[in-house]
């Protein structure tokens, strides 16, 4: 491994016109954002009230869309997913995790899933844990040196319901590097440290122009 990827890949920062995230600071009241937000998700599939209010809350939230929407910016440039002391980096695509360790020996995260994640029974839909481990995967090639790369395919295997509103751990790493590819594993673990999903997968190391 490489604490710098460049002097392995000299095209490090131009892969298919990646941005070069850079750390952002939007200042509290986004922080306060993505709390509402987090939460109004929640209810957008939970909340069951009269017609009257869903009336007045979809007045709300295009007079959200209709504040915001003259600040659309290009990927990289809004604070989404670059304000790392926030819940999932800021980004409300990802469940809101924190990362608690970040080095080539590993990668490991805590993360909460809620009700906006629900698939069933109140478990945790099947489709957001590759979302996870994909993001896992990532955090892993940064943390370990290697090159921007794509994933090529990503594998799970679920153990058990998981559930919501528990903080759970994931733990990725990379099993087996050669020369482009990075052979990749996770898990996630319950409090009590039982498995509920593991995943293996192959990260590819991206060519000059690969987008």
């Amino acid at each position: 491994m490489t604490d710098d990827p460049r002097l392995v890949d000299p095209e490090y920062d131009r892969h298919g016109g990646f941005p070069n995230f850079e750390r952002a600071d939007p200042g509290p009241g986004f922080a306060r954002f993505l709390t509402a937000m987090r939460r109004a998700q929640d209810l957008a599939v939970s909340a069951a009230p009269d017609s009257e209010t869903w009336e007045k809350a979809a007045e709300h939230v295009e007079a959200l869309v209709e504040l915001l929407d003259p600040f659309e910016a290009a990927e990289g440039v809004g604070p989404a997913n670059r304000v790392p002391e926030l819940p999932g980096a800021g980004s409300l695509l990802m469940a809101p995790y924190r990362v608690t360790k970040f080095d080539a020996e590993a990668v490991e995260l805590t993360v909460q899933f809620s009700r906006f994640h629900v698939g069933g029974n109140y478990a945790v839909h099947g489709g957001v844990l590759p979302l996870m481990f994909d993001s896992v995967f990532g955090m892993v090639i940064h943390a370990t040196g290697r090159p921007i790369s794509r994933t090529g395919f990503l594998h799970v295997d679920y153990r058990k319901v998981t559930p919501i509103d528990t903080t759970l751990t994931v733990r990725g790493w990379v099993r087996e590097a050669q020369g482009r590819k990075s052979f990749v594993n996770a898990e996630m673990r319950d409090p009590e440290g039982n498995l509920l999903a593991e995943a293996n997968g192959l990260m590819i190391r991206l060519l000059p122009g690969q987008p």
